[in-house]
């Protein structure tokens, strides 16, 4: 897994020097804190939380919206429990064998690097609210009932506030999170999660 930490770091790094020759005041960096769980149901239970680096770049600002594209490298840190053995149904192969594995409280470690898309409506010179659309590649290292070991993706939807202090931005964030292998792995029904998340950034060069 340290391969994986070191790319999504070189990625982090390259982007942030390509954005560094830009011109002043669109380029903000920073750090999120977040933590949640399943979406209610029956079959699992999911509790995760999660740190992000944040890299913002401000593509294009109009007269009401301003628009920016976020990098964030990601560490997630899961449990996940398989409620509902006959989720694992007696055809597969050693169905008895895996419903007992399965149905013990896992450990599970994500490594991601979304890239997202956002759209920022400023209420005052302090104040802002955000939508928020991510999408990136994924590894994890635990196979369960419901995704295989390895390669997958997350997808995250997010509506956030944001509060202007000189250069920091203090944000709030919920979120809804969906991770899946796109049938790219034997099992791919995933996870689904609502999360909220807490951060700070720092805006570099002039506003």
């Amino acid at each position: 897994m340290s391969r994986t930490l070191l790319l999504g770091l070189l990625v982090f790094l390259g982007v942030f020097r390509m954005c560094g020759q830009e011109r002043e005041g669109n380029l903000r960096v920073g750090f999120n804190y977040g933590f949640g769980s399943e979406l209610k149901n029956r079959n699992y239970t999911f509790t995760n939380h999660f740190y992000k680096a944040q890299l913002y770049y401000r593509l294009k600002e109009t007269r009401h919206f301003q628009y920016e594209v976020l990098v964030q490298p990601e560490v997630n840190f899961g449990t996940h429990q398989l409620l509902n053995f006959y989720f694992v149904k007696p055809e597969e192969p050693d169905y008895l064998e895996k419903r007992a594995v399965y149905t013990k409280l896992k450990n599970i470690h994500e490594y991601v690097l979304n890239i997202g898309f956002l759209i920022r409506k400023p209420i005052n010179k302090s104040l802002s609210v955000y939508f928020l659309g991510s999408i990136g590649p994924m590894i994890t290292d635990t196979e369960t009932e419901r995704m295989s070991e390895g390669f997958a993706f997350a997808d995250v939807l997010a509506l956030g506030f944001s509060v202007k202090a000189q250069r920091f931005h203090f944000d709030v964030r919920p979120s809804v999170r969906h991770v899946s292998n796109a049938g790219l792995g034997s099992s791919n029904a995933g996870y689904n999660t609502k999360n909220i998340e807490f951060g700070v950034s720092y805006s570099l060069g002039k506003d």
